[in-house]
C-alpha cells in the first residue's frame, strides 16, 4: 500500500515540479482544459443539433423542419407531445451546468491568489462537480423522456458534445480535489 502512495506522490511531483515555469505551464494547461469544458457545455446547450432525422432537427429550444422539397428549413415550436416539465428541467439543468462551470473557473483563479496552501482548489472542484451533476441530469432526462418511439432519427453532435462536457467536468472536478493535496 505504501508503494502505491509513494508512486502516486512521485508521479505528481514529476507532473507538478516546484519550478515556477513548470507550475505556470501546469496551471495554464488546467485553465485550458477548463475552458474547453466550458466551450463544450455552451456549444451543446446553444447549438441546434440534439436530434436529427431526414427532414428535421431539434435541440433544447426549438425544432426545424424542411418544407416540402424546397430545401428551406422552417423553425417550429417543440411538439406538445414532449412533456413541458421534462423539457424545462433539461433546459434548466443544461444552463445551470454552464453557469456552474464558468463560476468554477472564476473560483479557481480567485483561489490561486487568495487562499493558502491546503485550501486551494477544493471549492472550485466541488462547484465543478455540481456542474457535472447538472449536465448529467439534463442528459439523463433527455435520453429517457424524448425521442423514445422515434426510430428514424439519431442523436446529433450537440448531444455528443454534452456527453463530452459531462466527462470533462467530472475529470476536472476530481482533478481539482486531488490537486488540492498534491500542488499545495
Amino acid at each position: 500500500m505504501s508503494y502505491n502512495i509513494s508512486l502516486t506522490a512521485g508521479y505528481c511531483s514529476t507532473l507538478f515540479p516546484s519550478h515556477p515555469l513548470n507550475m505556470f505551464k501546469a496551471l495554464a494547461g488546467i485553465c485550458l482544459l477548463h475552458l474547453t469544458t466550458i466551450l463544450f457545455l455552451f456549444w451543446a446547450t446553444i447549438d441546434d443539433a440534439w436530434w436529427f432525422t431526414e427532414n428535421l432537427y431539434t435541440d433544447l429550444w426549438g425544432r426545424w423542419v424542411m418544407e416540402n422539397n424546397d430545401n428551406v428549413w422552417v423553425y417550429m415550436d417543440i411538439p406538445t407531445s414532449y412533456r413541458k416539465d421534462y423539457l424545462q428541467a433539461v433546459q434548466a439543468f443544461a444552463v445551470l451546468s454552464c453557469l456552474f462551470a464558468v463560476f468554477s473557473l472564476c473560483v479557481f483563479i480567485f483561489q490561486l491568489f487568495t487562499l493558502g496552501k491546503g485550501k486551494r482548489f477544493t471549492i472550485s472542484g466541488v462547484v465543478q462537480l455540481i456542474s457535472c451533476f447538472c449536465i448529467m441530469v439534463a442528459l439523463s432526462v433527455y435520453t429517457d423522456h424524448f425521442h423514445r418511439g422515434e426510430k428514424n432519427g439519431w442523436y446529433g453532435w450537440s448531444y455528443i458534445m454534452a456527453w463530452f462536457g459531462w466527462l470533462l467536468t467530472l475529470f476536472t472536478g476530481i482533478m481539482y480535489i486531488i490537486l488540492r493535496k498534491r500542488v499545495d
